[in-house]
C-alpha cells in the first residue's frame, strides 16, 4: 500500500515556526497545547517533552499573566522544540515573550484590543522575525459582529479574520497564519473553504473545543478530513479534552490515513469475527502498546482468517494471517514462517522491529549518498 496521495494541495506562502516550515508545499505540521499551569516550569517542561516524543512539530502553551511569561523564559531554555504563546486580553505579554525567544504569537482578534495594540504586537514580531498566528474563534467574536449576524456564523469568522488580514497588509506584514475556528463541523469548514481561494497565507486547521476523546476524535476526523480531502490547511491541531500526546497521535493518524505524511506503523486490522484463529483485538492492542516507539513508516496487517488474510498481508511490509493449526507471517509480501497463538505477538514484534531497523539502514544509506 505504498503511493502518493491523490490529494492536491492548496497553494500557499511559506512562514517558519523555528525551524518549522508552514506552508509552501512543507509538510504538514502536528501541533498540540499544554494543558499544564504555566508558572509550574518543571510540570509544562515535562508535558512538552512527552508531546514532542509523540511526534509533535510545535507545541503551544498558554501565557494568561506576566508571572506565566517569566516562567515560559524558563521553560524555552528548557526545550528544543518550536513553542508558540497563546496571548488573549493583554498584548503587552506577547512583547515580554518576544524577548524570551518565542517562535510564534497567537492572539486573538476579539479580545487582543485596539489597532494600536495590534500594531505593536505586529512591530515586535516584524523586529524580532516572528511570525504569528491570527485566531479567530466563534465563541470569541467580535462585540460588533456578534450584534450583527446574531450567532457566530462562517461569513463572521470570515469578515473577523479579513479585519486582521486588512490590517496587517496596511502595515506590510505578510509573516502569519491564520485559523477560523468553531466547534461546530459544518460552520468551521465553511469558513475554511470560503477564505482559502481568497488569501495565500498559510492556514491553521482545527475544529475548537472537538469534545472527549472518542466523541473529539470523530468529530475532528470528520471536519479536519473534509479539509485535508480539499488539499486545505498547513498545519493542525486536535482539540481534545483528553492527554495532549493523544491529540497528536489522532493528528498522526488522520494524516497517514490521507497519506500526506507517514511516521510509525500503519496497521491494517480486521475487526475479528467467529472466523479468527487468534484474538486479534488483544493481539493490537499489545502490539500497539509495544511498538508505539516506532518512528519509521511500516504497514503491518493483523488479519484473523484466511479470507482476507493473505491478500492485507501481501502488500504489507509484515503481515500475519490466521490459520490452523498455526498462523502464517508474511515479509515483504512473501510467506516468511509460522507461529503459534501462544507466541505470535512476541514473534511478530520482534519481525516488525528487525524490519523497522533495516528500514532506517536502508534510509539512511539513501541520505548519505544524496
Amino acid at each position: 500500500m505504498h503511493f502518493e496521495s491523490p490529494i492536491k494541495r492548496r497553494h500557499s506562502r511559506q512562514i517558519m515556526v523555528g525551524n518549522v516550515p508552514v506552508g509552501g508545499g512543507a509538510p504538514i505540521s502536528v501541533q498540540s497545547m499544554t494543558n499544564t499551569e504555566t508558572c509550574d516550569v518543571d510540570a509544562t517542561v515535562a508535558q512538552i517533552r512527552a508531546i514532542a516524543d509523540a511526534g509533535a512539530d510545535i507545541v503551544r502553551v498558554s501565557v494568561p499573566s506576566m508571572e506565566a511569561a517569566e516562567a515560559f523564559k524558563k521553560i524555552r531554555e528548557s526545550v528544543s522544540i518550536p513553542l508558540v504563546a497563546d496571548i488573549h486580553f493583554d498584548y503587552k505579554i506577547a512583547l515580554k515573550v518576544a524577548e524570551y525567544g518565542v517562535d510564534c504569537l497567537r492572539i486573538n482578534p476579539g479580545n487582543i484590543g485596539n489597532k494600536d495594540r495590534i500594531r505593536a504586537v505586529v512591530d515586535c514580531a516584524r523586529d524580532k522575525n516572528i511570525p504569528i498566528r491570527i485566531g479567530v474563534n466563534a465563541g470569541s467574536l467580535e462585540k460588533d459582529l456578534q450584534k450583527k449576524y446574531g450567532e457566530p456564523t462562517a461569513d463572521a469568522l470570515v469578515e473577523s479574520a479579513f479585519r486582521q488580514i486588512q490590517y496587517f497588509d496596511e502595515l506590510d506584514f505578510h509573516e502569519y497564519k491564520l485559523s477560523l475556528k468553531a466547534s461546530d463541523i459544518f460552520m468551521t469548514v465553511d469558513a475554511y473553504r470560503k477564505i482559502a481561494n481568497q488569501i495565500d497565507n498559510p492556514l491553521h486547521l482545527g475544529i475548537t473545543e472537538a469534545g472527549g476523546l472518542r466523541s473529539g476524535t470523530v468529530k475532528s476526523s470528520i471536519g479536519l478530513g473534509l479539509l485535508l480531502m480539499d488539499g486545505i490547511g498547513d498545519t493542525l491541531r486536535v482539540s481534545l479534552a483528553a492527554d495532549p500526546v493523544q491529540e497528536i497521535k489522532v493528528g498522526w493518524d488522520m494524516l497517514r490515513s490521507l497519506k500526506l505524511r507517514n511516521r510509525g506503523i500503519n496497521f491494517i486490522a480486521c475487526p475479528s469475527c467467529s472466523r479468527q484463529n487468534f484474538d486479534v483485538i488483544k493481539t493490537m492492542n499489545q502490539l500497539e502498546e509495544r511498538l508505539e516507539d516506532i518512528v519509521i513508516p511500516m504497514d503491518v496487517a493483523v488479519i484473523g482468517c484466511v479470507v482476507n488474510g493473505p491478500g492485507e498481508a501481501k502488500e504489507a511490509d509484515i503481515g500475519l494471517a490466521g490459520g490452523s493449526p498455526n498462523n502464517l507471517i508474511y515479509q515483504d509480501g512473501k510467506p516468511n514462517s509460522k507461529t503459534k497463538n501462544e507466541t505470535l505477538v512476541d514473534d511478530l514484534e520482534k519481525m516488525i522491529r528487525k524490519k523497522a531497523l533495516l528500514k532506517e539502514q536502508e534510509l539512511a544509506n539513501i541520505i548519505v549518498k544524496n
